[in-house]
């Protein structure tokens, strides 16, 4: 494996091909990320090669997760990471001297990100729910057979 490339500020830098050794995905994947907008485009090197810091590894790991365990599409993984882009770049900005009105327009902005980021969750997990009531329903019905089954194969 290439060694990790340093370029200013002395922040360690990946080439695409390490990236995807490390998160599990395919280089084409992290440049389709890119193309989405689910990955900010990536420092270059001369020659025009990427380099992804270790916050790109972490937005590549958190994308995955969210499409394993939840089942998210692109669209819906773009907006969960936009929200969480949206209260990092509120955090480091925040100044408690600044005037009452634009703070609270700060949180306003900030519960507004977090409530898509609600809604997003909550309907797949209604999905979910809906789609486990249905096969426990199945379940009760094969189990109901079983037993009718079950009585006719007993003689008497």
């Amino acid at each position: 494996m290439a060694e990790v490339q340093r370029v200013g500020a002395d922040e360690p830098y990946l080439q695409i091909g390490e990236v995807a050794d490390r998160t599990g995905v395919t280089q084409r994947t992290l440049r389709f990320y890119e193309e989405r907008g689910l990955l900010k485009p990536p420092s270059r090197m001369e020659g025009g090669f990427r380099l992804y810091s270790e916050n790109d590894v972490g937005r590549v790991e958190q994308i995955k997760r969210m499409q394993s365990l939840l089942g998210l599409t692109l669209a819906e993984i773009k907006e969960m990471v936009e929200a969480e882009e949206v209260r990092e770049e509120l955090n480091a900005t925040y100044r408690p001297d600044r005037p009452v009105e634009e703070r609270l327009q700060r949180v306003v902005r900030r519960i507004e990100v977090t409530q898509r980021q609600f809604d997003i969750i909550s309907t797949k997990l209604t999905k979910m729910i809906e789609m486990r009531e249905d096969l426990e329903a199945r379940l009760v019905r094969y189990r109901e057979v079983i037993g009718e089954l079950e009585k006719e194969k007993s003689p008497g």
